[in-house]
């Protein structure tokens, strides 16, 4: 894969499709190719470049030690866009990747188009502290989880009771994360992600439009439309029976909102 040197650190990337670039921006732990299972296919069909990447922590990507911290996963962003010279560029971001994105949307409006801001948040509400807390404190205990016990967990935070109650679809998804468990870094765990940023997103220029899931537990509606609150003339879509995950639950109506929105702008 190719990779650009960025804020003291490998970053590996992928180009799909031509036309305008989009920058895709994962959430935690996981990695680029995440985008290619449905929404990179859609956007190289509807005429855009997408450009996909593993942040740090993420293999090809370089794993550095230590705890990692939303300025770090921002610095790096920063640097691949202008190390590819793409910018201002069109970007989708998800969970971690939409809060990477509203930062830059914040603090370098010129390397910023528009935003597609996915499972997203402005600040942390009281469980959702106390889920970060709680994972940061098994982390440090160095207690480590059986993966069954860690699979079923992530299912049942991370999608859908349409999902769950679906005993052939939740068995994928439960082998599916089984096998895929321990596979990041855990610096990304220690990012804080609490501070309520609402007075800054006032800021932010660029158009940008809020998928929110209305199944979602890591980044509930209510969050999520915190942003498209605080964000002038910020537009806000609500995708029905998806959980956390619903850009692969519900990828059809997920892409048309990401794209119908790209092409007005």
């Amino acid at each position: 894969m190719p990779h650009v040197f960025t804020n003291g650190i490998r970053l590996s990337y992928e180009r799909s499709g031509r036309g305008e670039r989009v920058l895709m921006i994962m959430g935690s732990s996981a990695g680029g190719r995440v985008w290619t299972l449905h929404q990179t296919p859609a956007l190289t069909k509807a005429g855009y470049q997408a450009i996909t990447f593993d942040s740090r922590g993420i293999a090809p990507s370089d794993i550095p030690p230590g705890k990692y911290s939303l300025a770090d996963m921002v610095a790096d962003t920063k640097g691949l866009i202008e190390a590819l010279g793409a910018g201002p560029c069109r970007i989708v971001g998800t969970s971690l990747g939409a809060l990477i994105a509203q930062e830059l949307a914040i603090g370098w409006p010129h390397l910023v188009r528009c935003a597609v801001l996915i499972g997203t948040k402005a600040r942390s509400d009281a469980v959702r502290v106390a889920l970060g807390r709680a994972e940061r404190a098994l982390l440090d205990s160095g207690v480590k989880l059986p993966a069954e016990y860690e699979a079923a967990m992530s299912v049942l935070q991370m999608l859908s009771p349409a999902t769950i109650n679906d005993d052939k679809a939740v068995s994928l998804w439960l082998e599916t994360f089984r096998l895929s468990g321990g596979a990041a870094s855990p610096g990304q765990t220690w990012i804080d992600t609490d501070e309520d940023r609402r007075k800054a997103l006032r800021e932010v220029t660029a158009p940008c439009r809020v998928i929110a899931f209305a199944d979602d537990f890591v980044t509930p509606p209510h969050l999520s439309a915190e942003v498209a609150d605080a964000i002038p003339e910020c537009d806000y879509v609500e995708i029905p029976e998806c959980g956390h995950f619903g850009y692969l639950e519900r990828p059809d109506e997920v892409n048309k909102a990401i794209i119908e929105f790209l092409d007005t702008h």
